[in-house]
């Protein structure tokens, strides 16, 4: 692709607040560089708008290295533009040409709420980490490093869990607005490590009770949320999950029916 600067038209969604109504509005953006990131050209195209006098475009962003899942955006239909294992910050400007139309809208979920264009409310996620997300341990010094041996293809698993962000990619393309995903990786990082497995029944009750409290859908197999996930999380996190909270449930209500503590 040449390394000209580009003139891009963008459809954005403005939305002053949560309870107003919104809509898409059409912008021209010029001088935008091939070696931008996604995010940078919505720089230009603010500072832009600052010139004029216009409202600014909210967003959220912090990293800006596909780190911290605040890039929350969905481009052209799919949460952070669809690019494989790619965040919204990682998404270059050489993917488009020049006179390109390109649609951008916040995160569609019942979950994430719009708090203003293009910003959403993505505190569920926080709420179901609260919930069971950790382990509790004595603090001290740190153990040897070959003190707990593990094997390595389920230490390798674990840590391909631990790469979710939990920037909510996952809900916003799950056609029921499902967080199984996020939850699944959370769960079964922790319920593979031996660390973890003492909680793991309480683990999984609380944190599915509380995502079903909060306007997730239920997971129905579509594995939209695995095709978009920018950390490639698996689906059979979710399978791992679902395990976990049988297992789970079984014997909080076996030890409920013989008067037991629970």
């Amino acid at each position: 692709m040449s390394s000209q600067n580009m003139s891009l038209n963008l459809k954005i969604w403005r939305q002053k607040g949560p309870k107003a109504e919104g809509k898409l509005v059409d912008y021209r953006v010029d001088n935008v560089s091939p070696d931008m990131s996604f995010l940078e050209m919505i720089d230009v195209l603010n500072e832009q708008l600052v010139r004029k006098g216009e409202d600014t475009i909210a967003f959220d962003h912090d990293c800006r290295e596909g780190i911290c899942g605040m890039c929350s955006m969905t481009i052209d239909g799919k949460a952070h533009g669809g690019f494989k294992n790619t965040t919204t910050c990682q998404v270059h400007m050489r993917l488009y040409k020049n006179g390109d139309t390109i649609v951008i809208e916040p995160f569609r979920a019942m979950a994430f709420p719009i708090v203003k264009d293009l910003t959403v409310d993505r505190g569920a996620i926080d709420k179901v980490m609260i919930a069971g997300g950790y382990i509790s341990a004595n603090t001290g010094n740190a153990p040897d490093a070959n003190a707990m041996l593990i094997p390595k293809p389920i230490a390798d698993e674990a840590m391909d869990a631990a790469a979710c962000i939990g920037c909510g990619a996952c809900v916003a393309s799950c056609p029921n607005g499902s967080g199984m995903l996020f939850m699944g990786a959370k769960i079964s990082q922790l319920a593979l490590l031996p660390q973890g497995k003492a909680e793991a029944p309480k683990r999984a009750l609380n944190m599915v009770q509380v995502h079903d409290s909060l306007n997730f859908g239920n997971c129905t197999t579509h594995a939209e949320c695995e095709a978009t996930c920018p950390k490639g999380i698996s689906i059979e996190h979710i399978a791992r999950m679902n395990r976990e909270y049988m297992k789970a449930a079984f014997t909080y209500y076996e030890k409920k029916n013989a008067g037991g503590g629970v």
